[in-house]
């Protein structure tokens, strides 16, 4: 009797380290199911320019914040500071910066920035198709967000970058990522310190799920670029003037409608 309770005993064990392997998901999985949650990654990777337009919540006031991306070429951001326009430039080879309350002309930003910053020329995320880009991806695990439960996957760029992501178990989108500041707001002080955006209000965009409200929290606070930013004029694979490639303020730089 007893050797027959020890096997069923033993049975059972098996049967449930067999249901935890047929229900474990791999990092390839995650990711599927994220760029299908999105609208299917064919459609993702069919754009080439994006245009986004919103208001930031920055420095005790809000700022009309206007988005440019063309892929792998350039990732503009526009921004109003009252009577001046103040943006952030970024392409394959260099990266300008301009506050006009802050210095008097643009300022080219250091090759160091400039690698650590080549992320943002990509539209969908260096998540989307990762392994054709050259990134690795792997799965960490498990996480709670707020109570909900999200994949942890940690993704290695083909240029060394590290950035976490969280995908909700759910809804199977993008919800959190974290990576180390490498970018404008860098300095002795808080280079260590992870960049925190959160992903919220996702809404269909030409079939398209994007998060219409981008929170990013970081280590120097509104000084570090801290804020939030709810998006509601959006463009896909609209044109481009090549002037936004020069770093110089753009009076207007959003594309013919």
């Amino acid at each position: 009797m007893k050797m027959k309770n020890l096997i069923l005993l033993g049975l059972f064990v098996l049967f449930l380290v067999a249901a935890q392997y047929s229900s474990a998901q791999t990092v390839d999985e995650v990711v599927a199911k994220y760029e299908n949650a999105r609208g299917g990654k064919t459609k993702l990777l069919s754009v080439k320019t994006i245009y986004m337009e919103g208001i930031r919540q920055m420095m005790g006031s809000d700022h009309i914040v206007k988005v440019i991306k063309e892929q792998n070429k350039l990732s503009r951001i526009d921004f109003e500071m009252g009577a001046d326009n103040g943006f952030t430039l970024v392409t394959p080879t260099q990266a300008w910066f301009y506050i006009p309350f802050r210095s008097p002309s643009p300022f080219s930003l250091p090759d160091d920035a400039v690698a650590g910053m080549q992320t943002e020329l990509d539209i969908m995320g260096p998540l989307v198709d990762y392994a054709a880009k050259g990134h690795t991806a792997e799965l960490v695990g498990k996480d709670f967000l707020n109570g909900d439960s999200c994949y942890k996957i940690k993704l290695t760029t083909h240029a060394g970058k590290i950035i976490f992501y969280w995908i909700d178990a759910k809804s199977n989108l993008l919800v959190k990522s974290s990576q180390t500041n490498s970018g404008i707001s860098s300095s002795k002080k808080n280079a260590n310190e992870p960049i925190i955006t959160l992903y919220k209000d996702y809404d269909a965009v030409d079939g398209i799920l994007f998060p219409h409200t981008i929170v990013i929290k970081t280590a120097g606070g509104e000084n570090g670029g801290s804020g939030s930013t709810t998006f509601d004029k959006w463009q896909i694979n609209g044109p481009v003037d090549s002037v936004l490639y020069k770093h110089i303020p753009v009076v207007n730089p959003a594309p013919a409608q």
